[in-house]
């Protein structure tokens, strides 16, 4: 028998593959919504970086099924532990955390697309904090009204409440923008 302790990180994720492949897929995404939470890009770093930290440690076992929920699960918890312990909550700052992790935009994008691009973030931007998070967590990042439920620790029923109050709100501000400049044009 041996004395020797087996590496926690071998039994946890045996195969670094797959520990690459995590990182390299979800970096961003956690970064822009870290950022979001937090209003500063590189305490948004640290949190992923402590959240990638904390993945590592964990037994594959507990969270093969869910990993990609997980990680936003942590980094939301650690974000808002960040921000609890600041005793403050900042604004988001959207244009800083829209640059931490925005691709470089490809060559011929059109100018419109910027453009309403830009007026869509900016309606987001004014909706309340916690209809951003779930707009940004379902829109941004794709996840389920389940998975954003156990991400924000909310229930099924509030997510679809504040996202379809949050759309209906976007979609009024949209139509009223639209018409404010239809009627300007000359």
């Amino acid at each position: 028998m041996s004395n020797e302790l087996p590496d926690s990180r071998d039994q946890a994720h045996a195969d670094d593959r797959f520990l690459e492949r995590i990182v390299a897929e979800q970096r961003m995404p956690l970064t822009r919504y870290a950022a979001r939470l937090l209003g500063d890009a590189d305490r948004a770093r640290d949190v992923v970086q402590d959240t990638f930290v904390r993945f590592m440690a964990r037994p594959a076992a507990e969270i093969d099924d869910h990993v990609v929920e997980w990680l936003f699960t942590v980094c939301r918890n650690r974000a808002l532990d960040i921000l609890r312990k600041e005793s403050r909550m900042t604004p988001l700052s959207g244009e800083s955390a829209e640059r931490i992790a925005a691709a470089e935009p490809r060559p011929g994008q059109s100018l419109e697309a910027a453009e309403a691009r830009k007026i869509a973030l900016g309606l987001i931007r004014r909706l309340p904090a916690n209809q951003q998070e779930v707009v940004r967590l379902k829109f941004q990042n794709g996840f389920s009204y389940k998975e954003i439920a156990r991400i924000t620790d909310l229930s099924v029923s509030n997510v679809g409440f504040l996202i379809h109050t949050a759309v209906a709100s976007l979609r009024r501000e949209w139509e009223a923008r639209a018409a404010q400049e239809g009627a300007s044009a000359p």
